[in-house]
């Protein structure tokens, strides 16, 4: 209790200096730019292209976590910044940034926006950072019944700054509203932007091409994935409960395996080391994760939202939820999480090489996943999302006199 009470005090000032230093900066007039608030970056880094490619005359800034800024350091034509308290410097510009830009994309929660007003000209876009949800978020997270009345407060106050959420199916409008208390209006179905890159056979080429040229162990075997959630509790002690040298004995002859477990896990045994001639560990990597499910030939995952988008692949996808009931009542998960899953649930190694050996999958089941959760992620969402919101941009209306100065 008492470490619980410390800790909202320590948010309470961090977000009164925040509001202070926001409302200081915004008494200087907007400014045409575009600020990325980024977590993950995916999406964020789909409609900045977009952005670039319509010539849209905007200036962009990407203010970055630690985990996401080695994504967009390098990016060209805009201003990259390591988005942290302690960089002092940094924070302050990056506070300046939000309160003068036109346009925030954020792709996550992000307690700050708890203590700005953004004035009305702006727009607050949700791009998430999921395409479906798997486990409950946001007010239907089961860890927030723990949390205190005033964090519950904040909770609200972050999402009601959500002008626009970004949308790839009916159903995650209806989990959206939910879990963010929005009502419909916010909803904006133009798809999900990363999804853009499952129509684009030129770029699963190359990104075929280029993993198997730099790792040709991939090469001439089919390839499983396995890119579990993480669980916040193994962190730092982190137990893989896949049998891999069970698999590399039973499946070593026509298969390879390559780990995608979150980057944050540490004290991770060197699996390719032990397994050179089945294991590829591609878990602390910089590719991109589309670039893993264009490669796999199957998926084995559990909680984890990147079923969504391998599902427009139409390849098989197991389930290896060992943990299940504990996941469940600790984090929770969607209702009907069983009935609706697009292949089989596990929760033993011997029954996941049992299902490749055989090649028990319904792709019919996935096809249809596929189908309901990608309604509206159709190969142009990200030249949707960009044409919708930058409409004042367009030569048409700049012609009228409608581009801000």
């Amino acid at each position: 209790m008492l470490s619980q009470m410390v800790r909202e005090l320590a948010i309470c000032f961090y977000l009164l200096i925040f509001r202070c230093l926001f409302t200081i900066f915004s008494l200087f007039p907007l400014k045409n730019k575009t600020t990325f608030v980024v977590s993950f970056g995916d999406n964020s880094q789909y409609v900045y292209e977009e952005i670039l490619r319509q010539g849209i005359p905007t200036k962009v800034v990407f203010l970055c976590e630690q985990k996401a800024y080695n994504k967009f350091k390098d990016v060209q034509k805009a201003d990259i910044i390591l988005f942290e308290p302690r960089l002092v410097m940094n924070w302050l510009r990056s506070i300046f940034h939000l309160a003068t830009s036109r346009h925030i994309f954020i792709d996550n929660y992000f307690g700050f926006l708890a203590a700005v007003s953004f004035r009305k000209e702006v727009q607050c876009i949700q791009l998430w950072h999921a395409s479906g949800a798997m486990k409950k978020f946001g007010l239907e997270d089961e860890s927030i019944k723990s949390r205190t009345n005033r964090a519950k407060e904040r909770f609200l106050q972050v999402y009601h700054k959500f002008d626009q959420v970004v949308v790839g199916s009916e159903v995650m409008t209806e989990i959206f509203m939910r879990s963010f208390n929005l009502p419909k209006e916010k909803m904006l179905p133009t798809g999900i932007p990363r999804t853009d890159f499952f129509y684009n056979e030129e770029a699963k080429q190359k990104a075929t091409m280029t993993l198997l040229s730099n790792h040709p162990i991939l090469k001439d075997k089919k390839i499983i994935l396995y890119a579990p959630t993480y669980r916040d509790n193994e962190l730092t002690h982190f137990n893989l409960a896949l049998d891999v040298e069970k698999m590399a004995r039973e499946l070593g002859p026509d298969y390879t395996l390559i780990l995608r477990l979150h980057p944050a896990i540490v004290h991770k045994d060197d699996y390719t080391a032990r397994y050179p001639d089945f294991v590829v560990d591609l878990s602390s990597s910089l590719y991109e994760i589309n670039d893993l499910l264009a490669v796999a030939d199957i998926l084995i995952t559990d909680y984890s939202s990147i079923p969504y988008e391998y599902s427009l692949l139409h390849r098989p996808i197991i389930f290896f939820t060992y943990d299940f009931e504990k996941y469940k009542q600790e984090r929770g998960v969607m209702a009907g999480f069983e009935e609706q899953l697009p292949g089989p649930m596990v929760n033993d190694t011997e029954s996941i090489i049992d299902l490749i050996q055989t090649n028990r999958f319904d792709l019919s089941q996935v096809e249809y996943y596929s189908e309901k959760w990608n309604q509206y992620s159709k190969g142009h969402s990200s030249q949707t999302l960009v044409s919708k919101l930058f409409l004042e941009y367009r030569p048409e209306t700049q012609a009228e006199g409608a581009l801000y100065k």
